[in-house]
């Protein structure tokens, strides 16, 4: 065990299934696929063509908080065997690579691997790009997202010697296969870069509360489905009580209870242009939880939808912008 074990596995399993991470309603399920033997449905995740399970495996709540190495690789390979072979990590979360690196090697085949780059240049984005490969012991990744694009100068990213074109180049070359832009917040800085046709796959805050805050909902989406960029929905339990500062410390438990999850989390899968959700668990009893929420996933009816929206509206003006500005 490694020193940030002082928060016991007690207080783990004592907080609620916690999210990383999820005006337009119910997508066309012609693309979701469901495995008679119990397998996760799938759907296809936009232009890439690739068929992704509707529930993905976050991993920054592992990385950043108190669990070692050897506990982190139990419960990435419970979530893992248990089909989330969508495996969502970055540089910035903690120890996420590095427990990842004990998995992939065997498992490569089978899994969509995606990581983040958090810079707008090209020189960083290199650096950051080289070190996951290695760390994550792979010679290729499926999609790299740039990170924060909400925090980001744009006129920056988009620049000869910028981010995106880096990871363009890298495309080319067979080192990463998509390019993607992730983040929290500034839903326009979304659609600017969607209307560079140069992104595949988004991955931004979607759910029942943070409608009535950010809005991705309405501001990105119907670009993103005009465009078919595929998109990941995070935050699906409206994240973390207290937000960024309470990541690592996963018994605070998230701002959805626990009876409402399974309606959080199909609120996001409902949404037409949603491809699937992201969740990172702390433990492996949330990854086997979630895994069950999303193989018995059902559209909302319209009273649940109505309840849970109800819900929302009373939360939002409580939690506010936390994730930076609107």
């Amino acid at each position: 065990m490694d020193t940030r074990n002082q928060i016991t596995r007690r207080k783990f399993l004592q907080g609620v299934v916690a999210g990383t991470s999820a005006a337009v309603l119910l997508p066309s399920l012609a693309s979701e696929v469901k495995d008679a033997t119990g397998a996760l449905p799938t759907r296809v995740l936009g232009r890439t063509n690739q068929k992704v399970p509707i529930l993905g495996l976050g991993t920054a709540p592992v990385g950043e908080g108190p669990v070692s190495i050897e506990d982190g690789v139990k419960i990435f390979g419970e979530a893992i065997d248990r089909g989330l072979t969508y495996v969502d990590t970055a540089r910035i979360y903690g120890e996420a690579e590095e427990i990842l690196g004990h998995l992939i090697p065997k498992r490569r085949d089978k899994l969509f691997i995606v990581t983040k780059v958090s810079t707008d240049n090209a020189k960083a984005a290199e650096q950051s790009l080289n070190k996951s490969l290695a760390t994550l012991k792979t010679d290729h990744l499926d999609l790299v997202h740039i990170h924060s694009i909400g925090s980001k100068n744009l006129d920056r990213v988009l620049a000869k010697d910028g981010v995106l074109e880096y990871l363009l180049k890298q495309k080319e070359t067979g080192k990463i296969r998509f390019v993607g832009i992730s983040g929290h917040n500034r839903p326009g800085n979304f659609v600017r870069m969607i209307q560079t046709d140069q992104i595949d796959v988004l991955m931004c805050v979607m759910n029942y509360t943070d409608r009535n805050i950010y809005d991705f909902e309405s501001k990105v989406l119907p670009e993103a489905i005009k465009r078919n960029v595929g998109c990941i929905a995070m935050k699906v339990y409206v994240g973390i009580k207290g937000g960024f500062p309470n990541h690592g410390k996963g018994y605070v438990g998230c701002v959805t209870e626990p009876a409402n999850m399974p309606h959080a989390l199909a609120y996001a899968l409902d949404l037409k242009g949603v491809h699937a959700a992201v969740i990172g668990p702390y433990t492996v009893e949330q990854a086997v939880q979630n895994v069950e929420f999303a193989r018995n996933y059902k559209p909302l009816t319209q009273e649940q939808r109505d309840r849970l929206l109800a819900l929302g509206k009373e939360i939002a003006p409580q939690i506010g912008p936390r994730y930076g500005p609107v």
